[in-house]
């Protein structure tokens, strides 16, 4: 199977990581301008699970190292086939929490706040199971996104107007999905051997972690659908049947899964050299990429006082150290 052996390599895939977190929500905007949002996130989980099976038959069924698909599904220990589909079930209801989050409060807010949240948590998680990287520099990066959290908080706030009143409703679900969006990578981690060239018996390589995880989102996805409705105007105010809605919006959906997939496909072949601490910080400074997709392209921020713009700034300043100071760890 294709694996990586060199860090700075590592550090380049989890920046691809980052691209494509910080982008997949792009798709959400777009399908849910004309379908129900739990539409559009079904065929997102269908689209993460697609895409983990191609990677698991291509690169991760050729090459000389580690053990093809097939081969380590059948070798499997079912405590970690479970660890692996649990990774996905936390990630399932953490992420409906950010897609909530992004329809209430905008792309540029709900996704610093929850997401932050999530690296902050999910850094110290992760360099307990794997303690790679200085602790020091770790921390300082840690303490940076922190800061942008806050400042992403304080221009949510000021955007606030009589004319253009805010609730505070899409920052807390926010705040909760990012909560919950901090472990399912360690579940995820903990089911992988630490060795991908030589695997350890009963463990999973990232491909037949990826697929597991992917099967779990997809298995749960019908138990949380009732949480889009029940907080997204659009699928709560509309009965659509899903055979009603277009093959183009259809793909757009599966599109963004796809997207998502991809990074976290990259974040678990980059751990393996960077620590799963780093790949994991380093993927979800994907928040900046998503900040800039709203600011830019979405207008979310149109018209907000000057006081919001410098909040911006000051978030965007902190993440990229918090990102600089990550890299820096080893």
């Amino acid at each position: 199977m294709f694996i990586i052996s060199h860090y700075p390599l590592a550090v380049v895939v989890c920046f691809l990581t980052m691209l494509c977190w910080g982008s997949w929500a792009n798709t959400q905007k777009l399908a849910t301008q004309s379908v129900p949002t739990t539409i559009f996130y079904r065929d997102y989980t269908y689209g993460i699970l697609l895409l983990s099976l191609l990677l698991a038959f291509t690169l991760g069924s050729t090459g000389s190292a580690g053990r093809s698909f097939l081969t380590d599904l059948g070798q499997a220990e079912t405590t970690n086939v479970v660890y692996a589909l649990v990774g996905g079930f936390v990630f399932n209801i953490a992420n409906i929490l950010i897609v909530v989050g992004i329809e209430l409060a905008g792309l540029s807010v709900a996704m610093p706040v929850g997401i932050g949240l999530a690296l902050i948590l999910g850094v110290v998680v992760n360099y307990i199971l794997s303690p790679v990287g200085n602790v020091g520099l770790l921390s300082g990066g840690v303490f940076s996104i922190f800061l942008a959290v806050v400042f992403s908080a304080l221009a949510y706030r000021s955007k606030s107007s009589d004319d253009q009143p805010v609730s505070m409703r899409g920052l807390v679900i926010s705040l909760v999905g990012g909560f919950l969006m901090s472990f399912f990578f360690y579940f995820v981690a903990k089911a992988m051997a630490a060795n991908f060239a030589s695997p350890a018996a009963g463990l999973l390589t990232p491909y037949t972690a990826l697929v597991l995880f992917g099967l779990g989102v997809v298995v749960s996805t019908p138990f949380f659908l009732p949480i889009l409705r029940r907080f997204t105007g659009k699928s709560a105010a509309q009965t659509v049947a899903y055979s009603e809605v277009s093959v183009r919006n259809h793909g757009i959906g599966m599109v963004g899964g796809m997207v998502w997939c991809l990074g976290m496909a990259s974040s678990l072949l980059a751990s393996g050299e960077a620590g799963y601490a780093i790949s994991y910080g380093l993927g979800q400074g994907a928040t900046i990429v998503a900040v800039l997709w709203g600011v830019f392209i979405w207008h979310e921020f149109r018209g907000a006082p000057s006081a919001s713009n410098r909040y911006l700034t000051l978030m965007g300043v902190c993440y990229v150290l918090g990102l600089v100071l990550i890299i820096a760890a080893k």
